[in-house]
């Protein structure tokens, strides 16, 4: 579907976090009885429709739930509120109380594992298996075209540049040539007005200290390093750092850059799904 398809079909609920009343939207679909729920989490300067290809693939036997991070998408993105990972993890775990989910299967992307990781190490019993892509852990962000994002002449950028930054972002950033309706949808809710400043915002909050700080030794989850080589941004050896210290694995997936769930969608869904039955088979027989 595309980026004004995916909008139709998601639905929208409210979160307080740090007092603010704040509106996320979320795609959700899946059967009566699955077996498990899988939430995946994007990261910046994206939203939930970087998943298009891969969490739509699981709805057959599991509940797929995709939300906008707070400030991205269809969410809020108003000014005056935290869009930092420590307010993302609060917004996750509101929106697991919201859908009356006591422990998920977390799969996140970029500061969406950021959030995804605190969550864990937080609340080890609400995720019971992280798959981290190409995330942002220990000291590995913020990365400088981000951080320059999140400077305030991104507000005052004349419309054409703005849109050549995000173009690289996207086009320039596949791994080969990059699919338009990737590209126009990504871009989408950054081209509506006061889309300047609401990435602005999101830039601005990309903080190394609330990875830093997380209690990795606390984590209790199943965890896959599903994670892109060619990646400058996230590189490869954060993954296998994160597996070790997670007891984890890593599966390194060759020809792709930072957006691996785009550039490899196909193999990227049979990873997520082999890992998804070896464990499903564990937890079955204990």
């Amino acid at each position: 579907m595309n980026h004004e398809e995916w909008t139709d079909a998601q639905s929208e609920t409210g979160v307080t976090v740090d007092g603010h009343e704040l509106s996320v939207a979320y795609y959700e679909d899946g059967p009566d009885e699955p077996e498990d729920t899988l939430v995946f989490v994007h990261g910046v300067p994206t939203w939930s429709f970087l998943w298009r290809d891969v969490a739509p693939a699981f709805a057959d036997d599991y509940r797929v739930v995709v939300p906008d991070m707070l400030g991205y998408g269809n969410s809020a993105s108003h000014d005056g509120f935290d869009r930092s990972i420590r307010a993302q993890e609060a917004m996750l775990s509101e929106l697991l109380d919201t859908l009356g989910e006591e422990s998920v299967t977390l799969v996140a992307h970029d500061i969406g594992g950021g959030a995804a990781l605190r969550l864990a190490a937080h609340s080890p019993e609400r995720v019971h298996r992280l798959v981290a892509s190409n995330i942002v852990c220990y000291d590995s962000w913020p990365v400088e075209f981000v951080a320059n994002l999140g400077l305030p002449s991104t507000t005052e950028m004349d419309d054409e540049e703005f849109e050549a930054k995000l173009d690289f972002a996207f086009a320039e950033g596949a791994y080969g040539e990059a699919d338009p309706e990737f590209v126009e949808g990504m871009k989408a809710p950054w081209l509506r007005e006061n889309g300047k400043r609401a990435i602005s915002r999101a830039a601005v909050a990309t903080n190394t200290n609330h990875t830093t700080e997380i209690p990795y030794d606390a984590i209790d989850a199943e965890v896959l390093c599903l994670w892109a080589t060619d990646d400058v941004m996230q590189p490869i050896e954060y993954g296998h750092r994160l597996a070790d210290d997670l007891g984890g694995e890593v599966v390194e997936l060759d020809e792709a850059y930072h957006w691996v769930v785009e550039d490899r969608s196909e193999t990227y869904r049979e990873e997520l799904r082999e890992f998804l039955t070896e464990t499903d088979t564990l937890e079955g027989s204990e």
